[in-house]
């Protein structure tokens, strides 16, 4: 019985379906996926990178002009940018968090800050200092929700011997220990001036009576 065309045509399509690939296309197979492993290679590392120089003290400190020019020598001049010790923090220690998670999405919010910088908005020093307060509240916040994680990469309450330290920081670290407080919920302006705005700053102005 002869077979209709589309009959014919269903017939050749499941015998291609079903037949045994070309030798061709079978070298294709590990040729393709050498291919995107080599890729994925070269991506991976590309990513790595990028996540480690973004993330050196001198690329934070000379990424722009007001970062060089208003922010590097506050730090600089702080006690940590110098102490007794001489154990220094330098930006990424206390803004680029180690999970990589969360330091991804540390780099995707920066790229923000890179549109602000490419649109001009802090320029010069008047402008840097108006915007001080918005950008401190903002690191404030989010140190805030991490419970100061970077902090506490290098200060822990448990492995602080409270007698040797000064008799303010003696009173009340172990009260901010058993309360739960957050270092930053005490230590805004340990780094940077605090924002002429700020409640600390008004705090830090008032006379003292005691």
């Amino acid at each position: 019985m002869q077979q209709s065309p589309d009959e014919a045509r269903t017939s050749t399509a499941r015998r291609s379906l079903w037949s045994r690939p070309s030798k061709r296309w079978l070298l294709g197979i590990p040729i393709g996926g050498l291919l995107m492993l080599l890729l994925g290679i070269v991506l991976a590392n590309g990513f790595a990178f990028a996540m480690h120089a973004t993330s050196s003290p001198e690329f934070c400190a000379n990424a722009c002009h007001y970062m060089r020019d208003f922010v590097a020598p506050e730090v600089a001049n702080s006690v940590h940018g110098s102490n007794a010790s001489g154990v220094a923090a330098t930006c990424p220690d206390c803004h680029v968090p180690q999970p990589f998670l969360a330091k991804t999405m540390r780099k995707i919010e920066a790229t923000r800050e890179g549109w602000g910088h490419l649109r001009g908005i802090i320029d010069t020093r008047d402008e840097f200092e108006a915007h001080r307060l918005r950008m401190a509240e903002r690191v404030w916040s989010a140190m805030k929700e991490t419970d100061s994680r970077e902090c506490r990469s290098c200060h822990n309450f448990n492995t602080m011997e409270f007698e040797k330290q000064g008799r303010m920081a003696a009173r009340r670290h172990p009260a901010a220990a058993k309360s739960g407080q957050s270092c930053i919920d005490c230590h805004k302006g340990v780094a940077h001036a605090l924002p002429a705005e700020s409640s600390e700053a008004a705090a830090d102005a008032a006379p003292d009576h005691g």
